[in-house]
């Protein structure tokens, strides 16, 4: 049953079968007979159907809860026989907002030098979408906001709390300031990230606190994107401090802290609620835990 239920999950997730196909690598009537398969097996209907997917039914919701704690009972339980026989080994999976892809490049360097036998994928994913992933069980682990929207049942590790810089070229009138207010730019040229992400949220409830409302002539969802603006000349942006100082190595650019009303953000590890964590993620968790100490 545990495949077909890895099957219904893939069909919940992409809303399409000749998705959900691809995604698991089967063929599309594999896909079909097995959600029919799981469906004689539970007695009840779990999607609407007709000559494509309409959604699933009330006991399709319902088996989707199960079916996901089911298949991540499963994976922990091969991760904890791998483990007691071979050590930590096997792929993390991890998705991480923009800004703090700095911090999934160490942490996941500190881990793997002392479990090298740990592979690791890191991904660059909003906040709404790491949840997502992580309730559909496409990556193990997260790194995002702690303190900002609601998180549902997880468990975290703290790493750090953003404060943001503005980033400016170096003939910028701003270059030389010990810092800066968010009312200051109001007139400036704007490239931020784009507003899905929740850094950008961030940014415009601190624009608003001052009674400023932002217009970005350039908008991206990387922040390379937004580095290489300000370089050229005329453009500032906003960037939590860690990814700013990152970004601004060997580029003719300046950071100034900005200083507003609305307090740090606490940005962290995210994993699933689980009691007990699988050996690898138990592991990452605490590896978090002495980064944020240390730094």
């Amino acid at each position: 049953m545990l495949d077909k239920l890895e099957m219904f999950i893939a069909v919940a997730k992409e809303g399409h079968f000749g998705r959900a196909a691809i995604s698991i690598g089967i063929t599309q009537p594999s896909l079909s007979a097995g959600i029919k398969q799981l469906e004689q097996q539970l007695g009840v209907q779990l999607i609407f159907r007709g000559s494509r997917y309409g959604g699933l039914t009330p006991e399709g919701q319902a088996t989707l809860v199960w079916a996901r704690r089911i298949v991540g009972d499963a994976r922990q339980l091969r991760e904890e026989m791998r483990a007691k026989r071979y050590g930590l080994s096997g792929q993390l999976r991890i998705a991480a907002i923009p800004t703090a892809l700095t911090w999934a490049a160490r942490l996941c360097h500190r881990f793997n030098a002392k479990h090298p036998n740990v592979r690791f994928t890191i991904l660059s994913r909003t906040s709404v979408e790491i949840l997502s992933m992580l309730d559909n069980l496409d990556v193990d682990a997260g790194i995002s906001y702690l303190d900002n929207e609601p998180m549902g049942r997880v468990s975290t590790e703290p790493l750090y709390a953003e404060r943001y810089m503005l980033v400016c070229a170096e003939g910028s009138r701003f270059a030389e300031r010990e810092s800066v207010g968010w009312a200051e730019l109001v007139q400036e040229r704007l490239c931020l990230l784009t507003p899905d992400m929740q850094n950008r949220r961030i940014i415009n409830r601190n624009f608003a606190a001052v009674d400023v409302t932002p217009e970005a002539w350039i908008e991206s969802n990387s922040t390379v994107v937004l580095m290489a603006t300000v370089e050229t000349g005329g453009w500032v942006t906003v960037l939590p401090e860690d990814s700013a100082r990152f970004h601004a190595i060997g580029k003719p650019v300046r950071l100034v802290p900005l200083t507003g009303p609305e307090p740090a953000h606490s940005v962290g590890l995210v994993a699933p609620w689980r009691e007990p964590h699988t050996p690898v993620l138990e592991s990452l968790l605490r590896e978090a835990r002495r980064l944020a100490a240390e730094s």
